[in-house]
């Protein structure tokens, strides 16, 4: 127990420092800029940043939420999604154990948080995040041949159904990397999972987009990426719970 306490503890703090990370894929990707070639510097004076200033949460603190040089006020996104991917880490690790699925559910989330951002901001979720989370449920398939077959029906048990809403709208009522989000999450969670977190999504998205229609004014069209992500985390944490939960409540 004590060294289980002690890897999720690791684990999460990696998280952290992963998050620092997807700051930096969630600003350049969508620029088409290199996130690796490219050093670290302020969006508005251009200084490149020192390394003692790249530590996750804490150089925000220090800083005060400023640019060492020009004083320009830092985006609060920085510690926020440094800080909501160890504490996803740590959810996961909490709930599943310290073991390959949990370290590919952790990946996974890792993706959908940054992906999550860039869909909100430009309703695109770049492809490569989708390539990302299919390579984690090819893994997910190859340490667990034992049950192959809920992988591979994961993989189209969603997609196929908004594929074919996508042909019927001609586009206009699903996105195109919507749908290969859900077939990688379904290869990687299986065909049950990734039902419910398509239920979880379209609830939480139908909810959530028409508060922020009567609030902010914000357009009928939703970027639904952010929603089904969410989805497939709250899967990856209580799929299982929830499923037994609706059949013994609901079926039987």
């Amino acid at each position: 127990m004590q060294l289980e306490t002690f890897l999720i503890i690791v684990i999460t703090i990696y998280g952290v420092i992963i998050g620092s990370f997807l700051n930096v894929c969630i600003y350049r990707i969508p620029k088409n800029e290199s996130i690796i070639v490219n050093r670290s510097h302020c969006m508005n004076c251009g200084k490149q940043i020192k390394w003692y200033d790249l530590v996750p949460i804490v150089s925000y603190l220090i800083l005060g939420g400023k640019c060492r040089y020009c004083k320009t006020k830092l985006s609060i996104q920085y510690p926020l999604v440094e800080f909501v991917n160890g504490l996803g880490y740590a959810l996961i690790l909490i709930s599943n154990g310290v073991n390959i699925k949990s370290i590919l559910f952790c990946l996974c989330s890792s993706a959908l948080l940054a992906l999550s951002v860039i869909d909100w901001r430009t309703f695109e979720i770049p492809v490569a995040f989708n390539i990302f989370i299919g390579i984690l449920g090819i893994i997910r398939l190859f340490t667990d041949l034992e049950h192959w077959y809920v992988y591979i029906i994961g993989f189209f048990a969603v997609s196929g159904f908004l594929y074919l809403l996508f042909l019927i709208t001609k586009g206009r009522g699903i996105g195109g990397g919507d749908i290969k989000l859900m077939a990688a999450a379904g290869l990687l969670i299986g065909w049950k999972d990734i039902i419910l977190a398509l239920g979880i999504g379209c609830v939480l998205g139908s909810i959530i987009h028409v508060i922020l229609m009567k609030v902010q004014n914000k357009e009928r069209v939703l970027a639904f990426g952010p929603y089904l992500s969410l989805g497939i985390y709250i899967s990856m944490l209580y799929g299982n719970q929830i499923i037994e939960w609706y059949i013994n409540t609901f079926i039987y």
